[in-house]
Parts: C-alpha cells; structure tokens; sequence
C-alpha cells in the first residue's frame, strides 16, 4: 500500500484534520521556516519522485483490476480479478448491470445511492 501524506499541522489543529479525515488532505509545506518544507527528522514526509506505490498493486481497486462498463454485455470481459466500473448510464441501463453483475458474481466499485 502507498504512503498516505497528510497535511501540514493536521496532528496540531482540528480545523485543519484533527479527528477530521475528509481534511486531512494534502497540501504543500510553504512557509519560510516550515520543518516539513525543509524535511527535517521527525516530522512527516513529503511526497518527493522516489516515493511510489509498488508496481503490483498500482492501478488497482481493492487488489482487483477495473473494468469501465457502459452496458450489460461488456461485462462478460470481466472475469474474477477484476471490478466493474459503471460509466455515464441512466438508471434503467444502471439497474440491469446491476442485475447481470449480482448472477455472474462480478463486484461493483460505484453502484451509489442506497446498495
């Protein structure tokens, strides 16, 4: 699994992600006497070009592959590793991929709504 970064003082402020996960976001160390800028020890990491997931679990959603689906037929080409990935569809052709997924077994990475 990659590295998760966080963002500058998020340990020390709750507005910026303290207890707050949807803050705790990435954003650059900017100031001029930033220790996190200046990557001191003991504070957290930067991401920097040699830091990088590793190459077998790259480009992965849950350790499966994902499939882009428009319509019921395009997911006969997912097979057992991989994950569906519903495209732009409205919610007619939304509900009979659905259907077709739930009897070949093939798991749904963004159904929405209530599952």
């Amino acid at each position: 699994m990659s590295k998760r970064f966080v963002r500058t003082d998020s340990f020390r402020f709750s507005r910026l992600g303290k207890n707050r996960k949807k803050k705790q976001v990435w954003r650059r160390a900017d100031g001029v006497q930033s220790k996190i800028r200046r990557k001191r020890r003991g504070y957290i990491t930067i991401p920097t070009i040699g830091i990088r997931t590793p190459r077998k679990i790259r480009d992965k959603i849950q350790n499966l592959n994902p499939i882009l689906v428009h319509n019921s037929s395009e997911l006969s080409k997912a097979g057992k590793d991989s994950i569906a990935i519903i495209a732009r569809v409205g919610a007619r052709k939304k509900l009979e991929i659905i259907k077709k997924a739930s009897e070949l077994g093939i798991k749904i990475y963004n159904i929405g709504g209530k599952k």
